[in-house]
């Protein structure tokens, strides 16, 4: 048996991309850096990076997502903390093409939280901001007000659709839609994550008696507020249920 010599595989790199989603102004927006070096100069993507060589893949992308937003990735053991964000590995992408520089094999992560305030921009990225995802995904690509639309980065415009399906589907079955609301929120705030992330308008009364009637999926606070104006609402934070009985099933549009 011949002896292991590296030299004879072609060298690749391994890379973690985030898709991180946030409600703001009642819309299911993503993080989109503008890269500031080549390959893509001057393009959207999204934030990531390259793995180091002493870190696994979680840890990678929970170092690329406090560099990008300044937020910890939440352990679903511990209590809610108001700068953490659910982490989960999405899928990985390894077309030979991808990347030009060399065989780079991504691992996409999706991060959701609540409200995010304006991101910072790192590493080499030049600026970075919030776009709603629909503007992120058109056809003709995504550019400001003042520059020329173009498509995503590398294969950022698959990751960011997968992302978005993947949150779609499992706020169906899951509790995964409370990851968009503070520790504690009210029914019409969790209603509205809804909304954001299907993109369709929901029946207040029918969302209320499914939310409130489905086993361990809120718990009330004990607490009102009047954030959202007019009489004081009930709050709630998430209850320990993880899975849905019955489901919340996505209206047919």
């Amino acid at each position: 048996m011949s002896p292991y010599d590296p030299s004879a595989f072609p060298p690749f790199a391994v890379t973690v991309d985030l898709v991180v989603l946030t409600v703001r102004s009642h819309a299911l927006c993503a993080l989109a850096v503008r890269r500031g070096e080549p390959p893509f100069q001057g393009r959207w993507a999204l934030p990531g990076g390259f793995v180091r060589d002493d870190e696994d893949l979680s840890s990678a992308a929970a170092r690329e997502l406090v560099e990008e937003t300044g937020l910890c990735a939440h352990d679903p053991d511990a209590p809610a903390q108001a700068n953490g964000a659910h982490l989960e590995q999405l899928a990985t992408y390894g077309d030979p093409k991808r990347d030009p520089r060399m065989r780079v094999v991504s691992v996409a992560h999706l991060a959701l939280a609540p409200d995010l305030p304006a991101p910072r921009a790192g590493g080499d990225a030049r600026s970075a901001r919030w776009a709603p995802v629909e503007a992120l995904l058109h056809q003709g690509g995504y550019g400001r007000e003042d520059e020329q639309a173009a498509p995503l980065a590398f294969d950022h415009a698959q990751i960011l659709a997968d992302g978005v399906e993947r949150a779609r589907s499992k706020i169906e079955y899951s509790s995964l839609a409370t990851a968009f609301c503070p520790p504690e929120f009210t029914v019409g705030e969790l209603r509205r994550v809804y909304e954001a992330v299907w993109g369709v308008v929901l029946d207040p009364r029918n969302f209320h008696r499914k939310v409130t009637g489905t086993p361990g999926f809120l718990v009330p606070t004990g607490g009102t507020t009047t954030r959202q104006g007019g009489r004081p609402a009930q709050l709630f934070r998430a209850g320990g249920a993880t899975l849905l009985n019955p489901p919340m099933l996505r209206p047919e549009v």
